[in-house]
């Protein structure tokens, strides 16, 4: 089996160039053979809370669980503190990345100063640092801010990522995220900034985005496994099914998964956003926003997606890999990053035997296919069960 692996392949199927390059790394493909080898996947919605917030997650933690569901490669969010508005707040967060990720993090700078929506950030300091642009957990509502931010960014050569929320409505309501993307994809058009939208959750949205791609604007946009799989419906009193923006209908829902099936829906990213124990133990309405999600990903989406026919394993991990490192110019599936699965035993998602410190997710429990054995990093172990 020779170039890139897209598809699941059986390891008893690789070439000996690929055997060789997996002993290399210290694994024994011998005893691997009824098992697959994927690509590492990357994750471009990523919250690790550090610096600032090391009590929910640590980047050292965050990167861990990354590794245990087959990510080589991780975006993360920049709502930190201090923000990495600056060059000297982003230094912050890059030496502990240097010191103690065991995957590779991309950070986002800020596109307002402390995330205000009032003053745009440093972007052009930062730009040769960064993955791109975002406020994200929050709206830029000031339309000239927005202007200028877009301006900047694409003047340095990057790409804004936006959090999609107007706050003149409700939050759980559906007007809150398209409205406001209504406004970004304008600016958009009139800057020509490469613009990318967060965590897609309803049918609007994605009209939207349709049709601004036939237009010919550089737009591309996430969802995640929680909107792909699960309605309001199946919502409980419970912080675990608590996120920003909230799971919708089942229009919604059926709509997105057309969506990944179409092209509409460029990549799946986790918004893995951890919080402590306590702050998800307040029932639905007094808990915390944000789920986990690294480590239960790709076992949702392979068996909600993949094993029922909505997609195939090739679209699956081209959502995962190819879409999302081509978009932010990651340098990643390379032949020295790849994972190991066991994707025929069953088994039920136990937020206890998570790595990462966040064990709040709406999976606990259920039943899935696709565990991750083993993480390869440039050649080298960064996760083994």
């Amino acid at each position: 089996m020779k170039g890139r692996l897209i598809a699941p392949v059986r390891i008893a199927e690789l070439d000996s160039a690929w055997k060789d390059r997996m002993e290399s790394s210290g694994a024994a493909p011998h005893l691997f053979d009824s098992y697959f080898i994927l690509p590492g996947f990357t994750d471009v919605h990523v919250h690790l809370r550090e610096p600032g917030f090391s009590y929910k997650e640590t980047i050292l933690t965050g990167t861990m669980a990354a590794a245990a569901g087959g990510f080589t490669h991780i975006v993360t969010m920049p709502n930190l503190n201090p923000v990495p508005d600056s060059l000297r707040h982003l230094q912050a967060q890059l030496d502990i990345i240097k010191r103690d990720a065991r995957v590779g993090t991309h950070p986002l700078g800020s596109l307002t100063r402390g995330e205000n929506g009032e003053e745009v950030a440093d972007i052009e300091a930062m730009a040769p640092f960064t993955a791109g642009f975002s406020d994200d957990g929050v709206g830029v509502m000031d339309d000239g801010v927005m202007r200028e931010a877009m301006q900047r960014v694409k003047a340095a050569g990057s790409i804004a990522v936006a959090h999609c929320e107007d706050s003149r409505y409700p939050r759980e309501s559906r007007d809150a995220e398209w409205r406001q993307l209504e406004r970004d994809l304008l600016l958009a058009e009139e800057t020509g900034c490469p613009y990318h939208m967060c965590h897609v959750s309803t049918a609007e949205s994605l009209a939207l985005i349709r049709e601004a791609k036939r237009a010919g604007l550089d737009v591309t946009c996430e969802t995640a496994p929680h909107y792909l799989t699960l309605t309001a419906e199946d919502c409980e009193d419970d912080g675990r099914f608590k996120m920003n923006p909230p799971i919708k209908e089942k229009q919604d829902r059926d709509a997105l998964l057309e969506a990944v099936s179409d092209g509409t829906a460029d990549m799946i990213a986790t918004d893995h956003a951890p919080h402590s124990a306590e702050e998800k133990s307040r029932g639905f309405a007094g808990s915390a926003y944000g789920i986990v999600g690294l480590e239960t990903a790709f076992p949702v989406l392979y068996t909600s997606l993949v094993r029922e026919g909505i997609i195939t394993a090739e679209r699956l991990v081209e959502m995962l890999t190819e879409a999302p490192n081509r978009r932010f110019g990651i340098d990643g599936a390379g032949p020295e990053e790849y994972s190991v699965w066991d994707l025929e035993t069953p088994y039920t998602v136990d937020p206890e035997s998570f790595l990462s410190k966040g064990r709040s997710t709406p999976f606990a429990g259920r039943t899935v296919f696709g565990k991750c054995l083993m993480t390869v990093k440039d050649g080298r172990i960064v996760y083994k069960r």
